[in-house]
């Protein structure tokens, strides 16, 4: 379906893709793996119309193409699905699917039913139950994805590009998606698969990719390359030959709570985590998990309960006195809520 040749790139004079060589091909799932900065991503943007590259050339269907733009990847059949999906949020899940994928000059009339109508039988193609007349702003990250997927279809895309369109899902959501992503596989489709998780790769994906240090080192079918052998691809040595296995010893009561909970959200929460362990919480979405976690941090406190640290009473009203505390939350939409993306490192 598509190749590249030679393809490298390089930012403010430094090389972060030398000579990518690659085959790309309908009907498989493609993995790209590889530490951060490997280059995978770079890649895909490349593909995507987002990067241009420095040298080599592309080709589709046997084709040499010049992609400068994203709009012009849609248009030759290319879609990229960002980690943290890309909309307008306060237009509606219909709206966001056909902007700017419409035929037509700025004052086209549009037909406001008949897209609403059309939006409803992509999201019933791919068996999703979301409300199209809904701003996108409101969904969750795994429905906004839903969304992207949805226009990659609208746009009839042969080459779908996902960038750890997992990290931020749940299990369940990931079985979605992989559901989905095996029905535009045997639709004909390519999909690129970016990931690190290897469990997932094994799961899902018909060949593998992996980048080291911006060169492709491998391509092979993922069922003949052992986990300890892409790691080894991966990092360029063994895994064993740094990473050590240690117990770590396990101290003194850090964090203890008991009877939290917040009227309509969690009741009856508790829990003792001490120096040296790590603590999970697991449920279904809905189940409160999230909640637990913001009520800690003081951004929704909770209306009942204690909470003692290192064996003091901890009353924690607001995120700034639960920093004072020691305590750090990493949320779950990074980009909408745990960094100004204004502002620079």
């Amino acid at each position: 379906m598509i190749a590249a040749e030679g393809i490298s790139k390089s930012f403010a004079g430094v090389e972060v893709l030398r000579g990518i060589d690659l085959a790309l091909a309908g009907g498989e799932i493609h993995a790209l793996l590889g530490e951060n900065g490997a280059g995978k991503s770079t890649f895909a943007r490349i593909l995507a119309g987002v990067h241009r590259p420095s040298a080599g050339r592309l080709l589709l269907q046997g084709r040499p193409v010049e992609i400068g733009s994203p709009l012009e990847a849609q248009r030759l059949g290319i879609t990229l699905i960002h980690q943290e999906p890309i909309s307008f949020p306060h237009l509606s899940v219909a709206e966001n699917l056909f902007i700017g994928g419409r035929e037509g000059g700025p004052f086209t009339r549009v037909r406001w039913r008949g897209m609403a109508a059309e939006a409803r039988r992509l999201m019933d193609d791919l068996g999703v139950a979301i409300d199209v007349t809904r701003p996108t702003g409101g969904l969750s990250i795994a429905d906004q994805q839903m969304v992207e997927i949805a226009r990659a279809l609208a746009a009839d895309s042969r080459l779908i590009l996902m960038d750890e369109p997992t990290a931020p899902l749940t299990p369940r959501e990931v079985e979605t998606l992989f559901a989905i992503v095996r029905r535009l596989r045997d639709e004909g489709r390519a999909v690129v698969f970016i990931s690190h998780r290897l469990e997932e790769v094994r799961a899902l994906c018909d060949r593998v990719t992996i980048f080291r240090d911006g060169e492709r080192v491998a391509t092979a079918a993922a069922a003949d390359l052992p986990d300890a052998e892409i790691i080894r691809l991966m990092i360029g040595r063994p895994l064993k030959a740094f990473l050590h296995k240690e117990k770590a010893a396990i101290g003194e009561t850090a964090l203890e709570v008991e009877g939290l909970g917040r009227a309509g959200r969690f009741a009856d929460i508790g829990f003792t985590l001490r120096r040296g362990e790590v603590l999970g919480m697991a449920g279904l979405v809905g189940a409160g998990r999230t909640d637990v976690a913001r009520a800690l941090f003081g951004i929704a406190p909770a209306d009942r309960g204690r909470i003692r640290m290192k064996g003091r009473e901890a009353a924690i009203t607001d995120p700034a006195r639960a920093i004072g505390l020691g305590l750090a939350y990493v949320p779950e939409d990074r980009a909408a809520a745990g960094i100004f993306r204004s502002l620079p490192v």
